[in-house]
């Protein structure tokens, strides 16, 4: 897996490239601003992209502005936004870009760079990789009456670990329930979202982009 690192403090930027290193992760490029993130993706084309959201020259959202650029230029380019603070209307933004590969990770709460590790691999295949906190003030941004509210507490609760990047198997220990019980409840979620089996787009991820897009609304 190659990837590039887009990080304004040089001594977490090198930190992180050096611990990706250790774990067989190509870093193609290091940078600490969000022109530079754009021209190192276009140069190296990397399998993903780690992206702080407060880069110079104001440290505000030239970050996720740039990450919402690069999803546009380079659909196949993962993006993992790996930040201390959670910017909703952005992140919501940069979910609904493209289904799948994106990622929101809060740097105060992760602490196993296995993990880290394997949230980026997610999204550099085409998956989502959140932080249980973006996605708990996803939702609670207020959203507007949909179909959404046809779910029962437990399917949001299943929809809400599917955001996080869980698998089945993942979603069923944590309910202490069989695998089977979670296939049940995605499937009703499949049903209620109007997400009929098809051979293109990932229903899963789907789902989950239209609780995450609905939820960042205001009513």
């Amino acid at each position: 897996m190659r990837v590039v690192i887009a990080e304004d403090s040089a001594l977490l930027r090198d930190g992180l490239a050096q611990l990706l290193q250790l774990r067989g992760v190509e870093v193609a490029a290091a940078v600490g601003d969000a022109d530079a993130l754009l021209a190192a993706v276009a140069e190296h084309r990397p399998d993903a992209a780690v992206v702080d959201i407060r880069l110079p020259p104001t440290q505000t959202d030239e970050g996720l502005r740039a990450a919402v650029r690069l999803r546009a230029d380079h659909p196949g380019t993962g993006v993992l936004i790996f930040s201390q603070y959670v910017e909703t209307k952005y992140a919501a933004q940069l979910l609904g870009t493209n289904p799948g590969g994106v990622g929101y990770l809060l740097k105060e709460r992760v602490v196993d760079i296995g993990e880290f590790v394997d949230a980026l691999e997610r999204v550099a295949a085409g998956g989502t990789a959140l932080d249980p906190e973006v996605v708990a003030q996803l939702f609670g941004a207020g959203r507007r009456a949909t179909a959404l509210d046809t779910l029962t507490p437990r399917e949001r609760e299943v929809l809400a670990l599917m955001a996080e990047g869980r698998t089945n198997h993942g979603i069923a220990t944590s309910f202490t329930v069989s695998e089977r019980a979670v296939e049940k409840h995605i499937a009703n979620i499949f049903t209620k979202l109007g997400l009929m089996p098809s051979d293109t787009g990932n229903r899963r991820v789907l789902a989950v982009l239209r609780y995450l897009e609905t939820a960042s609304r205001t009513p």
